[in-house]
């Protein structure tokens, strides 16, 4: 045999071998798990114990909730907190205000966020340098020092008491305009150039080339806007006047009075409440990740 065919024979088998090793290792990966999982579940346990409570607690009565030493378990599954929510209070009406401000001020973010992170990360202007970083000091500014100036704002423009005073300072965000430039300044530019030449103008490009790739932070910015806005009490306890318009946030500070507190209606109300946010989440959390990790390698 030539010493060609003698190379090409080790080649091959050094090949083999190597293969064989990473199969090895990655079989003994799946028989042990990886050490970290070791740390991660004990700590996913206790992340999971609160929410387990609260849904278990839910089904007692205000007696067994208030009894001391604390019962783990109903002795039976109560639903009257279900009840007082569901079929006594205005809950459901609470729920579809909250739906419908939580609706609205995702579209907004998405839209503008979008068109003003692309602005920033594309776009020439002057004054750029100054902007951005302006804009992201406002992000330092607590929103209790701006309370009251906003308040006579919206008292003036007759918004207060109106789920438009729930919305309109929510339209867009510091937050998400930094995370939609963070993730498009790492998008490449060559496809947008490709689109130029073509003869798409900026805004086509961006919407029909851009956008579309860009659903990771899209779907990020969807998550952490909704819950927010879904999770919203400072702003809206100010407000909000009128029962009517409650969220379900402010609603479930009525099931809690100065004498008396109806801990299982309570309970109930929270499971109704993080059942949406929990929902929302798992269905975006990998999109989610993808983006967080897009922007912090932009």
């Amino acid at each position: 045999m030539s010493s060609a065919g003698l190379d090409a024979t080790a080649v091959h088998r050094s090949r083999v071998d190597e293969a064989g090793r990473i199969g090895r290792r990655q079989g003994w990966r799946r028989v042990v798990p990886d050490p970290w999982h070791f740390l991660l579940f004990p700590l996913s346990i206790v992340m999971v114990i609160p929410f387990l409570w609260m849904v278990i607690t839910s089904f007692m009565t205000d007696a067994e909730i208030n009894r001391f030493p604390p019962t783990l378990f109903p002795h039976e599954l109560f639903t009257g907190g279900y009840t007082a929510v569901l079929q006594d209070s205005d809950f459901p009406r609470w729920f579809l205000n909250t739906l419908f401000v939580s609706a609205v001020v995702v579209g907004s973010q998405l839209v503008m966020c979008s068109l003003a992170g692309y602005a920033f990360s594309r776009i020439r202007f002057s004054g750029k340098r100054f902007m951005f970083p302006l804009l992201l000091a406002t992000a330092l500014i607590p929103f209790q020092l701006t309370v009251i100036p906003t308040f006579l704002l919206f008292y003036k423009l007759h918004l207060i008491n109106t789920l438009g005073a729930l919305i309109v300072p929510q339209l867009t965000s510091v937050f998400g305009i930094y995370l939609m430039s963070s993730f498009f300044q790492s998008f490449p530019r060559e496809l947008e150039e490709a689109a130029q030449i073509d003869g798409c103008t900026r805004l086509g490009t961006f919407f029909r080339i851009v956008l579309p790739l860009a659903r990771p932070a899209l779907a990020a910015l969807a998550i952490i806007t909704f819950i927010y806005a879904w999770n919203d009490l400072f702003w809206p306890l100010i407000a909000i006047t009128s029962t009517k318009l409650y969220t379900v946030q402010l609603g479930l500070t009525t099931f809690q009075g100065i004498h008396r507190t109806e801990w299982s209606a309570i309970m109930a109300g929270t499971v109704l409440t993080t059942a949406p946010v929990l929902l929302v989440f798992l269905i975006g959390q990998r999109r989610f990740v993808q983006a967080l990790t897009g922007a912090v390698k932009g």
